[in-house]
């Protein structure tokens, strides 16, 4: 199996298993993939997703030999082929879960796209970014929306036509991921990361990508205040507000909060 998936406590591992392939992905890597996130939205108990890749590389993206199949194909064919590639990034930036995606080496190509859909990366401070798709004849179509969400669209065009590697520095400054640490450390930042989660809300963790689309880039009108306003109002009567409350006053935890250390 090229995927592989782990529920340990309250966190469900999609890790990528091809490392003598550097986790390149195919058409059956994808469905897998998607196969994967349908699962951990199913699975009861699960508050946290973790996109993984075995190996010293998070993934170079595309496999060459699926390209090279699909470049044979009809251009209905290669649609059909891309539209399965970005249900699997709308999986992921609609996850049921906080998705936290874990970059260790190369990631390139199509390999940004998973990154900048999940909610938070966090890659080991050697590791190495490309969106190198131009030195193929192609662009990053599918992945763009989320590559320019994280990048912004002037930071995009260069990369995008360049196709320059952005070491882990650079791609912390750029906001392709939110945290660089040394690969040693990475384990421990998840941990980290999924423990600050687990204390949340789930239902207003999700509700929280709803909110920044709404506001992205709008003045403060009277649309968005009035939205903004309705969206507090039915929040704070609902029942993770009334629980979230409750449980303030009465000076115990949430009915929501897990405390306990991923590994």
């Amino acid at each position: 199996m090229s995927v592989q998936t782990e529920v340990r406590e309250s966190v469900f591992h999609i890790r990528l298993d091809r490392p003598e392939k550097r986790n390149a992905f195919d058409d059956g890597i994808v469905q897998a993939l998607i196969n994967a996130f349908d699962r951990a939205a199913a699975e009861p108990g699960v508050r946290v997703i973790v996109l993984e890749a075995a190996g010293k590389h998070f993934s170079a993206g595309a496999d060459l030999g699926w390209m090279r199949r699909m470049a044979d194909m009809s251009q209905e064919e290669n649609r059909a082929d891309a539209l399965q590639l970005a249900t699997l990034m709308q999986r992921i930036d609609h996850a049921d879960k906080p998705v936290v995606c874990r970059v260790q080496g190369a990631a390139f190509g199509g390999a940004l796209g998973l990154i900048c859909a999940a909610d938070i990366a966090v890659a080991a401070d050697d590791a190495r970014f490309c969106l190198s798709e131009v030195r193929l004849g192609i662009l990053p179509a599918v992945i763009a929306p989320y590559v320019v969400r994280a990048l912004g669209p002037r930071q995009a065009q260069r990369y995008f036509m360049t196709a320059e590697q952005i070491p882990a520095g650079r791609a912390l400054e750029l906001g392709l991921v939110h945290e660089c640490v040394p690969e040693a450390e990475l384990d421990a930042h998840i941990a980290t990361l999924v423990e600050a989660l687990g204390q949340g809300a789930p239902g207003a963790q999700l509700r929280s990508r709803e909110l920044i689309e709404h506001v992205a880039w709008k003045p403060a009108d009277r649309e968005v205040l009035d939205w903004t306003a309705g969206l507090i109002a039915r929040l704070r009567s609902g029942p993770e507000g009334r629980e979230g409350l409750d449980a303030f006053l009465e000076k115990r935890s949430p009915a929501w909060r897990t405390d306990h250390s991923q590994n």
